[in-house]
């Protein structure tokens, strides 16, 4: 498997907006020309989450990959975003509008989409899918489910929360309960106890599905954040998407520490918030659509499932800004524990 960290371009072409069902705008570009560009004939569709392109985390990581097959090979896209609180009926059409227009392969960013997936994937079955975050369409031939050990980058920062805590007390904010987010929180809170079996967590869910708007509230992001601050947390991390951004604002007013997820945050808040995250956990997604996408430009398009964990670099941490150069050497060896299977770390509280 080939592996990449480069992070890509702003995609160079024009953009069009096109109507799409659901009630969403979905954006094309062109295949970049001129000079020595890059062409290809793949045209890829891509189905964001709530929030889309912009949001600083899972969706941007996921753009950042197909950015990358854009400067790369050339490829033709066109994106689409999930609307909070839509109907399942305007993801399964917002999938077949992609199919329609001749896209393929479709990448659908998120759990979310498991069952329109699933479901539209039967109706076109010469069209390639793949799916981020879920692996329950294992027997569907035309659909390649893209999965990552969040559990295991989630045990790394809970030690450099344990680590650095001062207070002994820390939290853990998910934006939707659900399994995925709950191996965030599992791993978070093996990897602090492995530190310090006495420490308190403090553990919190914005929504409950199906309202997945905890992935989309930064309001509601700082006030859970806050509440924790205020009952002695000094570090809180979040797996809530763009509803960190509200975390990284309480962290700021409380004079406290956050950790960011999915991006390194540090590179993607505000400058006026840098100084709060501590760290961030990786889950390289951009690398997953690159890799996909470049299979796909090879002729070998990947089947079913590919796990991005600690041993190829899937997850890990962030130490932009410095703040845990002084504890790396012992999250590295929590790291090595865990990929030679001597920590098996949990996927449930």
């Amino acid at each position: 498997m080939r592996r990449t960290t480069k992070l890509a371009a702003l995609l160079t072409a024009g953009i069009l907006s096109l109507a799409a069902c659901g009630g969403d705008d979905t954006e094309a570009s062109d295949t970049p020309t001129g000079g020595d560009a890059p062409t290809s004939d793949v045209k890829v569709g891509m189905a964001y989450d709530v929030g889309g392109r912009g949001d600083q985390s899972f969706n941007d990581s996921a753009a950042a990959g197909l950015d990358q097959a854009v400067e790369e090979f050339g490829v033709e896209t066109q994106e689409s975003e999930a609307e909070d609180g839509e109907a399942e009926t305007a993801r399964e059409e917002r999938l077949r509008t992609f199919a329609d227009a001749g896209y393929n392969p479709i990448i659908a960013v998120g759990f979310a989409y498991a069952a329109s997936v699933g479901k539209v994937a039967a109706e076109y079955p010469e069209v390639d899918f793949a799916i981020i975050d879920d692996e329950s369409l294992v027997d569907v031939p035309n659909v390649a489910s893209l999965v990552f050990a969040e559990e295991q980058g989630s045990f790394l920062v809970g030690a450099a929360a344990a680590l650095k805590s001062e207070s002994g007390n820390v939290g853990f904010i998910g934006g939707v309960e659900t399994p995925l987010i709950q191996k965030f929180e599992a791993g978070y809170i093996a990897g602090a106890q492995a530190v310090n079996p006495d420490i308190e967590i403090q553990s919190t869910y914005l929504t409950q599905i199906p309202d997945f708007s905890g992935f989309g509230d930064p309001a509601k992001g700082k006030t859970a954040a806050q509440g924790m601050y205020d009952n002695g947390a000094d570090i809180v991390y979040h797996a809530a998407g763009g509803s960190g951004g509200g975390v990284f604002e309480a962290a700021s007013e409380s004079g406290a520490l956050a950790i960011g997820v999915d991006a390194d945050q540090y590179n993607t808040a505000d400058p006026s918030l840098q100084g709060v995250i501590m760290t961030s956990m990786l889950k390289n997604v951009n690398v997953a659509v690159y890799e996909y996408l470049a299979g796909v430009v090879d002729g070998s398009t990947p089947a079913g499932v590919t796990r991005y964990d600690l041993a190829v670099d899937g997850v890990g941490y962030s130490t932009s800004g410095g703040q845990i150069d002084d504890i790396v050497g012992d999250l590295d060896a929590f790291k090595q524990q865990i990929i030679d299977g001597e920590i098996e770390v949990p996927t449930t509280p």
